[in-house]
């Protein structure tokens, strides 16, 4: 039984420092992903966007409430809000859906540079920022640059199709 219990000590010892020595081979990379979001274009855009929506959407309900208010019996005024408020549920329901749909998009190309940052330099891991105490060489910069590269080349591209 002591010679089991010692064979299983030893494996686990062995094991522990191989995986030691696994992990001290790797190359870490770590990323402030708040920073990146943060100086992103393409978010910077879309705030932009989604405050111009919400504006208009805002204009949109003082006609409506002006409209309602100019209708000249209750029965009149209720069958209008009613109309307008099933109008103002899909609008908004458009607007958050195109919202959510960009701000997918938005990650997903957050995620992909962050991927195509640590594939060019080598990286094994990356480890959001927030989760180091220490070491792990820090790629956000790398990474806003190649974000806002991409958003460049984008909004070019997009722009020609509009020419067109």
């Amino acid at each position: 039984m002591r010679k089991l219990l010692s064979l299983l000590t030893a494996a686990l010892i062995l094991s522990f420092s191989t995986f030691n020595v696994a992990l001290a081979e790797q190359k870490i990379a770590i990323v402030d992903i708040t920073a990146v979001v943060k100086n992103s274009t393409q978010v910077q855009a879309l705030k932009k966007e989604q405050t111009a929506q919400m504006k208009e959407l805002e204009k949109w309900l003082q006609n409506a409430k002006t409209n309602v208010e100019k209708q000249p019996t209750k029965e009149a005024k209720e069958k209008m809000l009613n109309k307008y408020n099933d109008e103002f549920k899909k609008k908004k329901e458009v607007v958050t859906a195109n919202y959510q749909n960009k701000l997918n998009a938005i990650d997903k190309s957050i995620s992909d540079a962050i991927a195509q940052q640590a594939k060019l330099k080598g990286y094994d891991m990356v480890i959001t920022k927030g989760m180091v105490l220490y070491g792990g060489d820090d790629i956000t910069l790398d990474v806003q640059n190649a974000l806002n590269k991409q958003s460049t080349s984008t909004s070019s591209k997009t722009t020609a199709k509009k020419r067109r």
